[in-house]
């Protein structure tokens, strides 16, 4: 849920990945400032950083001392499941019996003892020599999380076994915490990388009524700790546990309207919530970005910090109000970001679809204009289009120029003025004649600014 807050305020780490090749599209550039050349702004797909790859699950990929960590570790796992010392054993009841019924009881149960190989995680066998796909993948995680300290790792897959099967959570799947924290966290779309995205919105939460009903006693944040605990287990069947595969999640943690650290409750739920994820899911998510973070935040990730792993505060990225689109762009493509976060995704769209209008990006540099047009020879067709500005600050319109020079220009929509708070755009426009729609954005700012837009025609 929280973590320790970077140095810097924006993200550091990762750039951009363009999701898909950009249209063939003309534009026209005009630079205001004298005696400067200009340079045709092309759509470009943007590089992306390889500091945000996941580690390789790979063999040949590992460094020696990691290979021979792992392999020990396996050979470890092996000799603890025969030898049935994975799991806590439990406490024998006490007996009123004669010694010699005892010692007939126990040799009973010496005979009914079997090795139990099957035991998984996620799916995955974790018996090595068993030879799941999937198992390297696993074990890698605990040992990550553990800085490759065998002795260390093995501890912390044995209390995640057992907390599992004391706590029940291969069963939470089917398990049905109602309707009430729908709001309050949801899967939508993927990243630059692949991985699921998961919102965690603790805004849901500035409803005293919700919050009584999810925080107000030890009970509630059982349930609530049970019910986060589904929402992982979701996100990890999303996932593909096998070398090479995406094999963890990018979390969203947006604290707009979120109550604030002075809710005891909250602070005890978060804290449980934690170091719940943090000991039983290790290495599951791959960054965990904090958007919408207002100054109490800070307060609340002093109280937190010294029970987070060094790698744990490593993934946290943090951003401020002003810099959310940014911010989420640098890891996930703007048809996936949701519309409220600045991006062109939207619930049961029926414009677009995920074949539809590949996006294309511009970069307008200061003190510029530059000019999209959308061919429309064909008369009739409907035009649809989505668009937005990085930060915005910049004066835009929107027009439909006829083929013919006698016909007149169609206004679209009217040129103005966009804040930096202003959402991205969606207009159509449906000609009566051949021609083109021209949408002309320019940037009086002294800072240059990224253009991201798609289209598509349809009769």
């Amino acid at each position: 849920m929280t973590a320790e807050v970077m140095a810097q305020e924006e993200t550091q780490t990762a750039e951009v990945v363009a999701a898909s090749e950009p249209h063939k599209v003309e534009k026209v550039v005009e630079d205001v400032a004298p005696k400067e050349s200009v340079e045709e702004p092309k759509p470009k797909t943007v590089e992306k950083s390889s500091s945000y790859k996941e580690e390789s699950n790979f063999l040949s990929d590992l460094k020696e001392f990691e290979r021979k960590a792992l392999n020990e570790f396996k050979s470890k796992i092996e000799e603890a499941i025969f030898g049935n010392n994975l799991f806590e054993k439990e406490e024998p009841k006490k007996k009123e019996v004669e010694e010699s019924e005892n010692v007939e009881v126990k040799e009973d149960e010496e005979k009914k003892v079997e090795v139990e190989k099957d035991v998984s995680l996620w799916g995955v066998p974790l018996l090595p020599s068993k030879g799941a796909e999937g198992n390297d993948v696993v074990l890698l995680k605990f040992l990550r999380a553990r800085e490759f300290k065998i002795n260390d790792a093995f501890e912390m897959l044995k209390k995640t076994l057992n907390w599992r099967k004391e706590s029940k959570i291969d069963s939470v799947l089917d398990e049905d915490f109602g309707s009430d924290l729908a709001s309050a966290a949801y899967m939508s779309g993927v990243d630059h990388e692949g991985h699921p995205v998961c919102y965690n919105i603790f805004g849901a939460f500035e409803s005293e009524e919700l919050y009584q009903k999810t925080f107000g006693n030890e009970e509630k944040r059982s349930e609530f700790l049970r019910w986060r605990c589904q929402l992982m287990e979701k996100g990890i069947q999303k996932l593909n546990l096998k070398p090479g595969g995406v094999s963890s999640l990018l979390q969203i943690n947006d604290l707009k309207n979120s109550p604030g650290p002075s809710k005891k409750e909250l602070r005890i739920a978060t804290k449980q919530t934690v170091a719940m994820l943090q000991d039983n899911y290790p290495e599951m998510v791959a960054k965990n970005i904090f958007i919408n973070v207002p100054f109490w935040y800070y307060a609340l990730n002093a109280l937190l910090s010294p029970f987070l792993t060094q790698r744990t505060k490593s993934k946290i990225v943090v951003a401020r109000p002003n810099k959310v689109t940014e911010t989420l762009n640098k890891y996930i493509p703007i048809e996936e970001i949701p519309v409220h976060y600045g991006g062109f995704k939207r619930e049961n769209d029926s414009d677009f679809s995920a074949q539809d209008g590949a996006v294309s990006e511009l970069i307008l540099k200061a003190g510029s204009t530059a000019t999209i047009e959308i061919p429309a020879l064909e008369v009739g067709k409907a035009l649809c289009w989505d668009l937005t500005v990085l930060g915005w600050e910049v004066s835009y319109k929107e027009e439909f120029v006829p083929t013919d020079e006698g016909s007149y220009t169609v206004i679209v929509q009217n040129g103005k003025k966009m804040g930096s708070q202003e959402g991205p755009i969606r207009n159509t426009f449906r000609n009566n004649e051949s021609g083109k729609v021209v949408l002309t954005i320019e940037n009086t700012s002294n800072k240059k600014k990224r253009v991201q837009y798609r289209y598509k025609s349809s009769f």
